[in-house]
């Protein structure tokens, strides 16, 4: 969550939860999706607020959740499991990607589809917001390409998807792997079925690391705020703290 005195987690048991990163408290737990819950994210990057956050499902909804009310304040149903979820830094829109091999994005304050974003040919399996400027999307999909999608209002590329990254395949895992940005977009990564992080230059689509050592499909990638230092986790349950 925004201030880091919070987490969310999502589940397989069909339910999410509010944790306290302090006393390892479990403040909230959410029970209303019917199907394993495959991500979650906070609403209110800007705000700080550590209360609001949404949920995404196999049973095909986006659940948003204030920890203050006992049960979710507004559901929005997508027909076909969601796979990931993202919120913009303002909290006003939220995306998820889906097996219909499309990302859709929604207006919380009205629940309005804003847009659908396809261009991949298989199941998109995780997806980040640029954390600078909210401009961009990255997307993973079983197609085994990562994409990277222009969200300002007045883009000129039709489909939205300025760039195609590839060199980091899914494997029959099927894993959901979710990509990220560096804090001053200039440097996108990716796990890999290959058991590799994958680093490539936002701009020029270059791999610019291929970064061994795990032993399973590596699933979660993130770049420190400030450092430069990458934290990679893996279904072979372990974390890399990796300096590029």
């Amino acid at each position: 969550m925004p201030s880091g005195e919070r987490l969310i987690t999502a589940s397989a048991d069909s339910t999410v939860a509010l944790w306290d990163t302090t006393t390892g408290e479990r403040l909230k737990r959410g029970k209303r999706h019917t199907a394993p819950v495959n991500a979650c994210c906070p609403l209110s990057r800007g705000s700080g607020d550590d209360n609001v956050f949404a949920s995404a499902s196999d049973d095909g909804c986006l659940l948003l959740w204030d920890a203050r009310e006992r049960h979710p304040v507004a559901t929005i149903t997508h027909g076909l499991p969601l796979t990931s979820v993202a919120a913009a830094p303002t909290g006003t829109t939220i995306y998820a990607g889906s097996i219909d091999n499309s990302i859709s994005s929604w207006d919380v304050r009205n629940l309005s589809v804003v847009d659908t974003l396809r261009g991949h040919s298989g199941t998109v399996m995780g997806i980040s917001i640029s954390p600078k400027t909210g401009n961009y999307l990255l997307s993973t999909s079983l197609d085994n390409t990562v994409r990277l999608w222009d969200l300002r209002p007045y883009c000129r590329i039709p489909n939205r998807c300025e760039r195609v990254f590839t060199g980091a395949p899914h494997g029959f895992e099927r894993s959901l792997i979710r990509p990220a940005f560096d804090s001053d977009e200039s440097m996108v990564a990716s796990g890999s079925a290959d058991r590799t992080l994958t680093i490539w230059n936002m701009r020029s689509g270059e791999i610019k690391y291929k970064l061994p050592g795990h032993k399973g499909c590596v699933t979660q990638v993130d770049f420190h705020p400030f450092e430069p230092i990458v934290l990679s986790g893996s279904v072979d349950k372990s974390m890399f703290l990796g300096e590029i």
